[in-house]
């Protein structure tokens, strides 16, 4: 198994959940979070122009089998891209075992 963790765009949000919706990964958990990166926000309040280098995102955390990890890692890609700096960041890394805390039964099937 697989724990797909992917740092996008807000804006992007709603396409990248559709997408991932559209292969079959129906679960996933996620959280706004602010981070500092390469990008340079600049904002403009009442004509005066500032910068900062926090980012607001969404943090996507995802859990696969291990034969839907290439599939899923493609339509973040995909669906996530603007072409621009930004776009974000996906991290991949084992999950050694699983567990469904109702029944108490573990292995990949519990993630269906």
């Amino acid at each position: 198994m697989k724990k797909i963790e992917a740092i996008i765009r807000k804006s992007k949000y709603r396409v990248v959940k559709e997408a991932l919706h559209e292969i079959g990964v129906n679960f996933f958990s996620y959280w706004d979070v602010t981070g500092v990166g390469n990008e340079k926000q600049g904002h403009v309040y009442r004509g005066v122009s500032y910068s900062t280098s926090d980012i607001q995102r969404r943090y996507l955390s995802i859990v696969v089998n291990d034969d839907f990890e290439d599939i899923t890692i493609q339509t973040l890609l995909k669906s996530a891209a603007t072409g621009e700096v930004g776009d974000g960041k996906i991290f991949v890394s084992d999950i050694g075992e699983t567990y469904r805390i109702r029944t108490g039964e573990k292995g990949g099937d519990t993630l269906r």
